[in-house]
């Protein structure tokens, strides 16, 4: 083991003789920048951090420098430990990096509950990068002496976690820094690892608790006892609480808008391929509306979902999230009884449905983003016709953004989270020239039609959308 360069010895090394019953109330985090973002932990000692359920060691590492980190060494006969913070957060992002020894199996505990036992139980944030036993399930989260797996679910040896394990496996650092991302919002929780979307989990069991550094018991095995993990650079701000969703303000209400999607029913949707809601690929749950990833391709699975409605003049506001390396898209003048065309132009068998489409797009990692021209296939573009500004406000693969579309008698308009990113004249020369020269040249007055749905589409990757809403413009 390494030896530290400056050590200050934890005067927490046991737990404390109070118990806590449940999770503390939650409190507003004090002294936090005019971003929100506050340190966690002070750099310098273990003041207000306690630890609770075992015994292992904690000392902080290099105290009151850059380097300053907070140690974790496994000791002898210990179940699970766990440094707790004395606050209990509820909505929150937390960012920290950790550095594990391979033998040693760890953790991040979020809104978690210290029991009259002392036992910590709770959603955690794994931390796994063992090459001996191959599994690679760090930023999973796993819910601590009450559930077992819940993202990735089910038996280890499963689809969901082979995959887990092959992004993980791509993702780690063995022996090195990893950067942790967590976001707690209401039911939410989301994680990242070194930049990466990794776990996804909508559950409302625990709204509020501490968040602990843990060090996993190792029983007697002399090959671990004295094994260590860092934690580093924690910080964490204060989300504020999540709105409703699938709801309208007064004022929205009074401005003409209306929800197209109510967050229970499929009501006012149905198949580009015919008058039902696709009987598979597509499913409302927890207030999204959500296409799931299948194998099958552009509008193979469960197919397109268009509106019933038809629209001319309109204005069209929704929030979407994307899954890693997803590719879909948002329609409009769609036109689905023309027959769909392949990525040279060309009559296909099977394709999405026609029409104008803001391009939704996980820039970084889906190949259609270097395709096209001049980057016109990428995030909030008009797809294969006009690219959005590279520099756009996209947030995090795994985050909610918002897509705006308004489009009056002929100009419309792309938006991205309140920023306009493309403007264009249905019919203009200009307009005719780019689809002149895109796969869309065959299509006789493509993008001129006087209406047309509305679309969302199934690409074959995982995308959900919620707060989708319309409003009616003059012409």
């Amino acid at each position: 083991m390494p030896t530290p360069a400056r050590r200050v010895a934890g005067s927490l090394t046991v737990a404390l003789a109070v118990a806590l019953t449940g999770a503390l109330a939650c409190a507003a985090p004090a002294q936090s920048r005019v971003d929100g973002w506050r340190e966690l932990w002070n750099g310098r000692d273990l003041g207000g951090w306690a630890v609770h359920s075992g015994t292992a060691n904690y000392f902080v590492e290099d105290a009151g420098s850059d380097a300053a980190a907070i140690v974790g060494e496994t000791v002898a006969g210990s179940p699970n430990s766990f440094l707790c913070t004395t606050t209990s957060y509820g909505d929150f992002e937390l960012l920290l990096e950790f550095k594990v020894d391979s033998a040693l199996n760890s953790g991040v505990q979020l809104r978690s509950e210290i029991g009259a036992d002392d036992r910590v139980r709770g959603y955690q944030s794994e931390i796994d990068m063992d090459p001996k036993r191959d599994r690679w399930w760090s930023a999973g989260l796993y819910d601590e002496a009450r559930r077992g797996w819940l993202d990735p679910g089910g038996e280890e040896k499963g689809a969901a976690g082979a995959a887990f394990s092959a992004q993980g496996r791509e993702l780690s650092r063995p022996d090195d820094w990893n950067e942790l991302r967590v976001i707690a919002h209401g039911p939410e929780l989301t994680t990242w690892l070194n930049g990466e979307l990794r776990a996804q989990l909508h559950d409302a069991m625990t709204p509020c608790g501490v968040i602990a550094l843990q060090v996993h018991g190792v029983g007697d095995d002399p090959a671990k006892v004295g094994a260590q993990v860092r934690f580093r650079k924690l910080r964490l701000r204060e989300l504020l609480p999540p709105v409703p969703i699938n709801t309208l303000t007064n004022a929205e209400r009074a401005a003409g808008w209306r929800l197209l999607f109510d967050g229970t029913t499929p009501a006012g949707w149905r198949s580009a391929r015919g008058p039902a809601f696709p009987e598979r690929g597509w499913a409302i749950a927890n207030g999204l509306l959500q296409v799931a990833r299948s194998s099958s391709g552009e509008s193979a699975g469960g197919g397109d979902l268009i509106t019933i409605e038809r629209f001319a003049t309109f204005e069209i506001e929704l929030d979407f999230r994307l899954s890693s390396g997803a590719n879909s898209g948002i329609k409009y003048f769609v036109q689905p009884d023309l027959r769909p065309i392949g990525a040279d132009g060309k009559p296909a068998a099977v394709g999405s449905a026609i029409g104008c489409e803001f391009q939704l797009l996980d820039d970084a990692r889906h190949p259609d983003a270097k395709l096209g021209r001049d980057g016109n296939r990428t995030l909030a573009s008009l797809y294969d016709l006009i690219a959005a500004p590279a520099d756009k406000p996209a947030r995090a693969i795994g985050e909610w953004n918002t897509a705006r579309i308004v489009s009056g008698a002929t100009r419309v308009e792309h938006w991205l989270n309140g920023v306009k990113l493309v403007e264009y004249e249905r019919g203009s020369p200009d307009f005719r020239a780019r689809v002149a020269a895109s796969k869309y040249h065959a299509i006789a007055g493509f993008g001129e039609w006087p209406d047309g749905h509305l679309l969302l589409q199934d690409h074959g990757d995982a995308v959900a959308f919620r707060n989708v809403k319309v409003r009616q413009l003059e012409r």
